[in-house]
């Protein structure tokens, strides 16, 4: 590859950490390849993108611009003039950066940016991460020249001669986890002689995942468990409260090292995002998946069975979790030989090096 050329790369999409930490991944990768590489990300204005791309060290530009709201239309009065104010000032961060290349994530930003780089001939590559692709991706299925997915079976929305499987990219920590069990059950006060249910709804909680679990302490207490909970910000005081009588019970709102928890546990709870399952299957434990019915043409349910068919994981809907979480968990934690099953077959389906992967695929664009 030519090293003495200065690439420059525009990265667009966010709106969730779904989004956004796979971008930053793949800028990482790149840049371990290509040092020299400029860089320049566009976000929606107001987004998680705005803080956390700048904390990662990279330079970002905000759209005004945002989604189709279902279920207030009023909202959506002024939504045809942020499309118009969008593509425009996407033409001009282009025209001023001139990139060889974009890369889409997904999320509101990324289809103005996306659709001027197209009409100005210049190559885009599109990250799918789910296995249900979104709305602005699936508009782009023909002007897209690559497009990177984790999910078997994405022809159904994009030209099958250039999908490439890559998988999703994971935060670091998890793809060169390594472990060290009796070091992490001191960090998280455990006992080596119980075994250790992990729940994990995302950053900001799941509020079914905790009542269910909240419901449930006794229960777990009664069968020998001990609990790693992280409960997200609105929901830990309240779980502080209810896990005050059970010294089994560790309640955090969020954990920053969550190799080490992933590395004690031997049953996990979990939403069912992308990059979640993506880090959940480099793990290989056992996994309960609670889909959040709250994310766009429920792509987590999605994911979810796409696991489930392949009997890598469980699922309990949303909706069942209050009554059946619990009693799912419990048959799991009795059923070894299907903890075995379900560790083996998520293990075949995780990528390490997705970042890298698709790292490549961008460069090669470049380099035509």
């Amino acid at each position: 590859m030519n090293n003495s050329k200065r690439y420059k790369i525009l990265i667009t999409g966010g709106g969730t950490g779904g989004h956004v930490f796979p971008a930053i991944a793949i800028a990482n990768a790149i840049k371990a390849i290509q040092p020299e590489t400029e860089f320049l990300f566009v976000g929606a204005e107001g987004r998680l993108e705005m803080t956390k791309v700048p904390e990662a060290g990279y330079k970002i530009e905000g759209l005004n611009i945002s989604g189709f709201q279902r279920d207030n239309l009023l909202k959506n009065i002024s939504l045809p003039f942020k499309v118009i104010g969008s593509l425009l000032k996407a033409n001009k961060l282009i025209n001023k950066f001139q990139p060889d290349v974009v890369v889409g994530v997904g999320g509101y930003a990324s289809g103005p940016t996306m659709f001027v780089a197209h009409q100005k001939n210049i190559p885009v590559l599109i990250q799918e991460q789910n296995s249900f692709a979104g709305v602005t991706n699936k508009m782009m299925k023909n002007k897209a020249q690559k497009f990177c997915v984790a999910y078997d079976g994405m022809e159904y929305f994009f030209p099958s001669g250039r999908i490439i499987k890559t998988g999703n990219p994971v935060r670091q920590m998890i793809s060169e986890m390594k472990s060290n069990i009796a070091t992490n059950q001191k960090k998280f006060d455990l006992v080596d002689y119980k075994l250790t249910v992990l729940v994990v709804g995302g950053s900001l909680g799941a509020r079914t995942i905790n009542e269910s679990i909240g419901a449930g302490l006794q229960q777990l207490t009664e069968n020998n468990l001990q609990v790693i909970w992280q409960t997200g910000k609105p929901y830990f005081e309240k779980a502080k409260q209810q896990a005050d009588a059970f010294t089994n019970v560790k309640v955090f709102d969020f954990i920053k090292n969550m190799d080490e928890a992933y590395d004690v546990a031997d049953i996990i709870i979990s939403r069912a995002g992308a990059i979640a399952i993506s880090e959940l299957c480099l793990i290989g434990k056992p996994i309960i998946l609670v889909p959040s019915p709250n994310v766009a043409e429920d792509h987590q349910t999605k994911n979810a069975l796409a696991l489930v068919d392949k009997q890598a994981a469980l699922m309990v809907k949303d909706i069942d979790a209050r009554n059946e979480l619990i009693d799912e968990l419990l048959k799991l934690i009795n059923n070894k030989e299907q903890q075995i099953i379900l560790s083996k077959n998520i293990l075949q389906l995780g990528i390490p090096d997705a970042a890298d992967r698709i790292a490549k695929e961008v460069l090669k664009l470049i380099n035509g």
